[in-house]
C-alpha cells in the first residue's frame, strides 16, 4: 500500500514520541504502511538517530534539517522561494504542507513532539474517521463571533486556549446542532498541560511556561464545529487535515521577520482556514482524539517576549481594516509571503493553484 498520510513532525528534543504514535497505530489496527513520516528539524539536531527510530519503528519516511531542506529546494525547483519557510521557528512546518504538495498526499497530520496519544484511542484512525463525517454535531457560536475550544468546561477552569483574543472573553456561548458533510480539518484537543500564552500562563501562577491548572479527559464533552461566521483557534500540536486546505494553510514568515512576530503560525493560518472554509461551505471538525501535551518547563517570560509584537495584531487586526495597529506592516509582509506560497505551490504542481495578482500595500 502506498502511504496516504504525511505525517509532518517538527522537533529538535523529543522526536522519539513518534514510537507511542506507531504502536498507537498497531494497537488499534491502524495499517501503519498508510504513515509517511517527515521529521523536520536543525543541522545540530540527531538526524541519523532519528532516521534510524524511523527504520526500527517500520515506517516510511524522511528527515530534514537545514541543510537537507535547502537540497529539497534546489531538488523541486522552488530554490527562489526558500524564504516561505522561517528559519529556527515552529512554522517549519510550511516546510511539510510543500513535501506534500509535492508528493501527492491525500492528508497531512501535524504532531508536537511534546505529546502522547492516549492509550484507549485509535489516534489516526480516530482523525481520518472526523475527516470523513457525515451527520449532525453540536455547532458553537459566540455573541463576540469567537469559539473558546475549552468551553465545555469553563465554568470550572476558566481557561482560554492560545491566540484566544482578549477582547472576546466573557463571551456568551450558544449551542445547536449543525449538519456537517465537508470536514477538511480534524483539531484533537489537549489533556495535562493545555496550550495558553504567557500572559495567561502567568495569570495561572507559572513561571516555567506551563499552567498550573491542568487538563483531563473529564473537561471535554464530545466533539464539535464552530459554526459559520465564527472563529476559533487552531493548534497545530494535534491536527489532521485533507490535502485541499494546503494553499490556504500556510504556517506564515513567522520568528524569522524584522519585527520579531512569532507564535502565532498555527493561530493566525487557523484564522485563514476558518474563513476559506465558511466561503466554501467546509467545516473543521474538533474533540477527539485527545492527546496528552507534556510541555517542557521553560521561561514564560521568554514565552511572552516572542509573543508580545503579535498580541495587538491578534487581539485586532486580524479582522479589522484601516486602523494604525503596532507592527501592522508585518500584515502586509504576510500578504507578499501568502502570494509567494501560491507561486510555490502552482510551481511545484503546475495548474493545481490559480493565478494570484502579485500583492499590493492595499491587499
Amino acid at each position: 500500500m502506498r502511504a496516504e498520510i504525511c505525517v509532518v513532525v517538527p522537533t529538535i528534543r523529543e522526536y522519539e514520541c513518534i514510537r507511542a504514535y506507531a504502536e498507537n497505530a498497531r494497537e488499534h489496527g491502524f495499517d501503519i504502511d498508510r504513515l509517511h513520516v517527515v521529521l523536520v528539524t536543525e543541522d545540530f539536531c540527531e538526524t541519523d538517530a532519528m532516521a534510524r527510530m524511523l527504520d526500527e519503528e517500520g515506517l516510511s519516511g524522511a528527515v530534514f534539517d537545514g541543510t537537507r531542506r535547502e537540497e529539497w529546494y534546489r531538488e523541486q525547483g522552488i530554490e527562489e522561494y526558500g524564504h516561505v519557510v522561517p528559519a529556527a521557528s515552529h512554522a517549519e512546518t510550511s516546510f511539510g504542507l510543500l513535501y506534500l504538495w509535492a508528493n501527492d498526499f491525500e492528508y497531512g497530520v501535524f504532531i508536537d513532539d511534546d505529546t502522547l496519544p492516549h492509550d484507549d484511542v485509535d489516534f489516526f484512525g480516530t482523525h481520518m474517521q472526523n475527516l470523513a463525517f457525515e451527520g449532525e454535531v453540536e455547532s458553537v457560536g459566540s455573541d463576540e463571533r469567537w469559539v473558546n475550544v475549552l468551553y465545555q468546561n469553563v465554568d470550572e477552569h476558566g481557561l482560554y486556549p492560545r491566540g484566544y483574543p482578549y477582547s472576546a472573553m466573557g463571551e456568551t456561548v450558544e449551542t445547536t446542532t449543525e449538519y456537517v458533510d465537508d470536514v477538511v480539518a480534524s483539531q484533537g484537543l489537549w489533556t495535562n498541560v493545555p496550550d495558553l500564552d504567557a500572559v495567561r500562563i502567568l495569570v495561572d501562577g507559572d513561571l516555567q511556561g506551563q499552567a498550573q491548572t491542568r487538563t483531563s479527559a473529564a473537561d471535554y464533552d464530545g466533539d464539535f464545529v464552530a459554526a459559520p461566521g465564527q472563529y476559533l483557534t487552531v493548534c497545530s500540536m494535534n491536527l489532521a487535515f485533507r490535502r485541499e486546505v494546503v494553499p490556504a494553510f500556510y504556517q506564515l514568515p513567522m520568528d524569522d521577520n524584522p519585527w520579531d512576530v512569532g507564535r502565532f503560525d498555527d493561530i493566525w493560518s487557523g484564522v485563514f482556514l476558518k474563513r476559506a472554509c465558511d466561503v466554501l461551505g467546509k467545516q473543521i471538525y474538533n474533540g477527539d482524539p485527545l492527546c496528552e501535551h507534556n510541555k517542557a518547563p521553560r521561561s514564560t517570560f521568554g514565552d511572552l517576549t516572542n509573543e508580545v509584537p503579535g498580541l495587538e495584531l491578534n487581539d485586532d487586526a486580524l479582522l479589522a481594516a484601516d486602523v494604525d495597529y503596532e507592527n501592522a506592516a508585518f500584515l502586509e509582509y504576510v500578504g507578499e509571503h501568502m502570494h509567494d506560497w501560491l507561486a510555490c505551490l502552482e510551481t511545484l504542481e503546475p495548474g493545481t493553484v490559480a493565478a494570484t495578482p502579485q500583492a499590493t500595500a492595499d491587499d
